[in-house]
Order: structure tokens, then sequence, then C-alpha cells
């Protein structure tokens, strides 16, 4: 009998991802004791099973994922210290970001007490410092006084899952620096990111345009501080934020340049050659270049993962030893997931891995020398662009058409020009900080060129492409469909893999019946934003808060929500009042939809052009009747009341939006809606205590109303009094703080009803 083998090393990682992504599908997770039973199947299985090795693999990435998943939550806040004020002492983690309204930075804290007694808090907490905040150098140790809370996100459709990504960078609370605490500086510090801070002062301090500073600073560091939401924008329509940040590639040309330095030394002492073998040598230089540089870049997944494969293939050839690429990557891999089994939350773990892994199978085979490079130029940016659409739509909602365009130029050009002449241009700042000035001049002329076009490209048709939220199912038939579709020549049918995208590029329509409609009122926090659909139209009411820190809740979330319930068209925007919660994201909204008719309650006060909404103005879609019912001709008072409050009657009920006005329009308002109607009330002003009166609710009857409110607003929104009201008149209540977005169900032949919650909507284990 032949002896059964061991499993390689490609197929190992592949069983070891399979159990530690299966577990990131949990809505909780099982006790962390549960890990022993599959260990010990695997030590035993291995023994005596040879063929159950892949299965119990696979049981011990499961395992391992439960252990490193607990020890990540167990890190964060306990809940009954929320919102209290704590005195920690710890040091800067990575580059601190200062904005105009704050300074932002991640602390690792090595001890906090609260009234003078210690509590178990430890590890990194995301701070801002408002108001004056002082010059933080990176790596220095600080004693501060601070407020926290537990990391907790907005959850919408097409939004981005901030708990997610707290858990997988660790985050174990997030908070600011309180005003007159104790603040004292305990130490400067040094570290590896304190030199990445002096090279990024010192491309600032030598390059004139701050832009092409700031993309030099990317280029070279992984520095992407300097670089704002329109840079962000242009990468994505050209399929290049790979490139804008440090790259694997990257690192593979500093390794070159290890390679390179040890070949220039052995051609000018031959003799080396006798004490030292040059192929080792070569090898170690290429990991001790990539290492240093990787270090420098701030050691972001997709320059680990590079790492690791170079170490391997250093380690292959010091031991003299022939390793394939696809033992390589899957050695990368395991070791990966054994580091760090929740880097499979991030997204850079999958475009990465999937990349490379598609590039090895499509360029496996290729002719050598120029019509080699060339080949592999056009053929591997095809691939990576159809190959990684289905994961890039999965996780961002978006592609790039112009995608394989831009990164047919951008990918040589930066890799092959821009980033050697940074590099070096960064390596005379640490040696020979004169010699550095004209270098970096020059790459940032190169910089500017390559912007200049790719700003260009972006405004081109297909530059932002967006399908609805993509399932898993579409998903997992899109990979499949691209892997037939790049499989090695000999399988048959290789085209008909394109047939597997139908359901992600072509998804099902879940349209209302006419004289029915869909709500969906957004989490926007302490704000206001409700998408309304009817069978052929759609319109937006207000679009939630923009920050003085640029953040656009218009942009993060409305306009992503939009894409990803397949609203490719917008009739109206109308914004209850101009105050900043409901008023501040409209201008993204109406720059993402420029053919929707805009009304407002106080189009003076807006941001942008509006026509003003009165009672009396009504229109009909699909069978569903739209009427405003407030502000009157001679509306005044305070600018809450100045609210536009909307009634959508479908068939088979009502939606009310209110806005914030108070009591003292409530009245009017009850007095305008028609006959009583099985309604879905969305409670005015936030549930502020000087709203919803117990008059009001009874008149208008509602079957349910719905909050929109942020979780722990400094308000007490919804307030206690409001919330008893609502309980005396047997009236349930969802507030948005805690379901996250809610979507409302209004079909023609019954009742409007909540069809899903975001929170309860796909659970798992990391989210509050």
């Amino acid at each position: 009998m032949h002896e059964a083998r061991m499993p390689g090393a490609a197929a190992a990682g592949v069983a070891l991802l399979l159990g530690v992504a299966a577990v990131q599908w949990l809505p909780a997770l099982p006790p962390a004791a549960w890990g022993a039973l599959p260990g010990l199947f695997v030590l035993w299985a291995s023994l005596h099973w040879p063929r159950l090795r892949l299965p119990a693999l696979v049981l011990l990435g499961a395992a391992w994922a439960i252990w490193r998943g607990t020890l990540a939550l167990d890190l964060r806040l306990p809940r009954d210290l929320e919102r209290r004020d704590f005195d920690v002492v710890g040091t800067l983690s990575g580059l601190p970001q200062v904005r105009s309204d704050a300074t932002r930075f991640v602390f690792d804290v090595e001890h906090a007490t609260l009234d003078g007694k210690p509590v178990p808090l430890h590890g990194h907490v995301r701070l801002s410092w408002y108001d004056d905040a002082p010059v933080l150098p990176a790596c220095s140790r600080w004693q501060l006084h601070v407020r926290l809370r537990r990391p907790r996100s907005l959850l919408n459709p097409g939004g981005f899952d901030g708990e997610r990504s707290a858990l997988e960078k660790r985050i174990a609370a997030t908070g600011y620096v309180r005003k007159g605490g104790t603040h004292r500086l305990l130490q400067p510090g040094r570290c590896v990111d304190g030199i990445r801070e002096r090279i990024s002062h010192g491309i600032a301090t030598r390059v004139r345009d701050p832009h092409d500073a700031a993309l030099l600073q990317a280029f070279s560091i992984g520095d992407t501080r300097g670089l704002d939401q329109d840079d962000w924008e242009v990468a994505r329509a050209n399929g290049v934020p790979h490139l804008i940040a440090i790259s694997g590639f990257h690192v593979g040309v500093a390794a070159l340049f290890g390679v390179g330095l040890v070949h220039l030394l052995y051609l000018l002492w031959p003799g080396m050659a006798l004490r030292v073998p040059r192929v080792p040598a070569q090898a170690a230089a290429a990991l001790l270049a990539a290492g240093l540089y990787g270090a420098l870049a701030g050691l972001g997944l997709p320059t680990v993962r590079t790492l690791l494969m170079i170490a391997v293939v250093a380690l292959a050839r010091c031991s003299r030893r022939a390793i394939g690429g696809a033992q390589t990557l899957g050695l990368a891999l395991v070791a990966m997931l054994l580091a760090d089994p929740l880097a499979v939350l991030s997204a850079g773990f999958w475009l990465s891995f999937v990349g490379v892994a598609f590039l090895m199978l499509c360029l496996e085979a290729r002719p050598r020398g120029l019509r080699g490079f060339l080949h592999e130029l056009s053929a591997g940016q095809l691939v990576m662009t159809v190959a990684l659409l289905p994961l890039t739509l999965w996780f961002f909602g978006e592609a790039s058409l112009v995608g394989a365009l831009s990164n047919l130029v951008a990918v040589p050009f930066v890799s092959f020009v821009i980033v050697p002449c940074a590099l070096l241009g960064v390596l005379l700042l640490l040696l020979a900080p004169v010699a550095a000035t004209p270098v970096l001049k020059l790459a940032a002329v190169f910089a500017h060129a390559q912007w200049w076009l790719l700003e260009q490209l972006a405004t081109w048709p297909g530059a932002h492409w967006y399908l609805p939220e993509v399932g898993p199912w579409a998903l997992l038939l899109a990979t499949l469909g691209a892997l037939w579709l790049f499989a090695p020549r000999g399988l048959p049918l290789r085209g008909l893999g394109l047939l597997l995208f139908l359901p992600l590029v072509w998804p099902a329509a879940r349209l209302p019946a006419t004289g029915g409609f869909q709500a969906w009122i957004l989490d926007v926090g302490q704000g206001l934003s409700i998408v309304v659909r009817t069978r052929r139209h759609a319109l937006v009411y207000d679009a939630g808060a923009r920050y003085p820190s640029g953040f656009d809740l218009g942009e993060a979330v409305v306009v992503p929500a939009l894409h990803a319930l397949d609203i490719d068209r917008l009739d109206l925007l109308m914004v209850s009042h101009a105050d900043n919660d409901h008023a501040g994201g409209a201008p993204a909204v109406a720059e993402a939809f420029p053919d929707a008719s805009r009304y407002a309650g106080e189009p003076r006060r807006m941001p942008l052009p509006m026509r003003p909404c009165r009672a009396g103005q009504a229109w009909r879609w699909d069978g569903v009747d739209f009427r405003v019912l407030s502000p009157g001709p001679q509306a005044g008072g305070r600018r809450n009341d100045r609210s536009c409050v909307l009634a959508v009657d479908g068939a088979g009920g009502r939606l009310l939006l209110t806005g914030d006005i108070s009591s003292r329009v409530e009245p009017a308002v009850a007095s305008a809606v028609s006959r009583p109607r099985p309604t879905v009330l969305v409670v005015p002003h936030h549930g502020s205590r000087y709203s919803s009166a117990a008059s009001f609710i009874a008149a208008i009857a509602p079957r349910l109303a719905l909050v929109s409110a942020g979780w722990h607003n400094r308000f007490g929104h919804p307030h206690p009094l409001v919330l008893a009201r609502y309980a005396q008149a047997d009236v349930p209540l969802l507030n948005t703080a805690t379901s996250g977005a809610i979507e409302v169900d209004a079909p023609p032949t019954a009742e409007p009803a909540v069809a899903l919650t975001w929170r309860r909507r796909h659970r798992r284990y990391w989210r509050e």
C-alpha cells in the first residue's frame, strides 16, 4: 500500500481558509473551549486517517478563528463602562491625521483608570482630539483624559460595516480627548513610524505642490493622509486604489533593489562568491530590503502577503530547493491565517490573494522576452479586472469599466518609473538629504502627469459602474465563472463562464406592484434620511448630515444605499428643513442625481438651489398619492416647524414623514391628514420631548412608529416621555440606533409593515 501524501501547501491553505471563513458567517461565536476538540481531532487524524487531513484542517481553521475572534471581542470596552471618562496611559500607533476640526489617531492603551481605580482596558483605541490639539509625534507616549464607548457603526444597504473593520483592526473602543483633564507627554518615543513621519515631512518640504507631495507620500511610504475624498474617487473610477497606497508590486521593486545591490557587490568583488554563495546572498538581501521597506510602508495587508511570499522563496533558495508559485502562495496564505485569522474580514485580504491566484492561473505558460512582458501586462490587467469584479462589487458596490485601460498605463508607469524614483528619493532623504531634492522633484513631475491622465479617464462613461447589492450566491457563481473563463487551454467551452456572471450583473428586480411602495429609513445617526420607491419612481426625503471633518452622510450612506437598492434614477429630492442633520448630505445626493427635482421647507437656507415645498402640493406615481401637508403659505415660527411634512398613500396604507415639527404644528398636520388609514409614522424630531403630543398620536393612530436617532446621542432622543406616550397608545416603536436601517413594505393588498432591519439581517458575531 502506498502511504498517503501530506496535503500540499496550496491545498492546506485553502482548507484552512474555508474553516476560518465559515466562522465569519456565524451570528455568535461558540465557546472558545470548543476549539480544543477539533485540535485533538487534527492530531489523531494525522496519525491514523491521512485522507482526513484536509477536513481536519478545515476544522482546525474554524477552531483557530473562534478562539482568536473571542479574544478580539474580549478586548472591547465593557458595556457598563461606556460613556465614562478614563485616564489612560499609552503610545500613539501609526501616523496621526491632522484636520481643521480635529486630530485623529490610534492609541495603544497600556493601562487605564476610572475614578482612580484600574479597569480592564488594553489594546487599540481610536481617538479624536478637538479644540487646539497639540502636535502629536509618532510613537510618543502620553497620559490622556478620554471619554470612550464600544465600536459601533451605521448599518445600511450598500454601507460600510465599521464594526467588522474595528474587529479586524482590534479596536477596543472609540472616543475623544476631554477638555479640562490631565494631558501630559510622557516620552517622545522612537519607532519606525517616527522615521515614516520624518520622510513624509521631508517630501512635503521639498515638493512645492501639496497634492504632488501627497501622491509621493502615498507612493513611497503608504502615507495617504494628504489625499482627500476627491482623490479616492479618481482612484476608484480608474480601479487603481491598490497603486495609490503601497501594493505588493512596490515591495517587489524593493526586493529587486536588494538583489541588484548584491549582484553589484559580487561584480566588484568576485572573490566573495568563494565565501558566500551568490544565490542565497541575493535571496537574503531581497528579503531584507523588502522587509525594511514593508516596515516603512506601514505593513499593510498586501505588503505582508508579498513579504511572506518573498520569505518563502528566499528560504527555498537558501536551502537550494525548488518551489512553485502555487506552493509559495499557499505557504503565504497558511502563514497569514495562522498569524491573524481575522485578516479575512478585510477586503484587501481577498483582493490580494485571489488576484495573485488568478494571475498565476492565467499567466502560467507565457512567452519570454518583450513579447512575454507585453503579454503579462495586457492579459494580467484583463484577468485582474474580470476576476476581481465579483469581489470588488461585493465589498465596494461599484466597479470601473475603464479600470483595465487605466491599469494598463498606470501599473508599468507607477511601478517602473514613479516608485523607483520616489524610493531613490526616500533613500537619499535618509542618507544625503541635499541630494534628495532634485530626485523627489522629478518624481513629483511624473506623479503629476500620471494623475492628470487618471483624472481625464475618471470622466469617461463607465468609470463608475454601480450594481445592486451582491448576494452570496451571485458572488460564488461569478467567481466560478471567472475560474472557468480563465482556465488553462484544453477545458472546453471556456466562454460559457461568462454566463455565470449573469446573476451578478443582471439581478432579479424586486419592485413594488402598482399601488404599493417601499420605504427605507436609513441609519444616518442623529439625523434623517428616507428613501421611498414606487414601481417606476423614487424620492429621497432628507439626506443626513455633513460634518466639519468632511464626512458626508449623503455621500457615504444615501448614495451607496440608492445604488445598492437598484435605484439608478431619482425623481425627487425633498429636504424637510435646512438643519445640518437633515440637509448636510443634500448636495452630494444632488450631485449624484442631477436630474432630480429639488424641494425644501427652507430653500433660502439651503446650500443649493431648491424650490419651496408648500401644503397642497400633490402628485401621483404608479397608483401611489403624495401630498405635502405642511408648511402652509404663511409658515413662520421656529425653523423646525417649517419642515416639509409628506404623506405617502398607497392602496394598502400610509407613510407619514414629519421632519422636525413640534407639538405646535402637529394639530394642523393631524387635521390635514385625510380619513384614518393604516399608518407608519416617522416620529417627529427624532423623538424630542417637545413633539409627539399624546393628542397627535391619538389623531394619527399609527400602527407603527419609527425613530431615526443616533446611538447614545447627546440629546437623549428619543426622550423617555415620548417612548411612554407611544407605549400608552399601544404603538410599537423601532429605532435606527438599535435596528440599523429599517425597510417598510406597503403592498397594495396589505397594510404597511416592517420587512427587515439591517442589524437583524445577516447577523454577525462582531455586531453590537
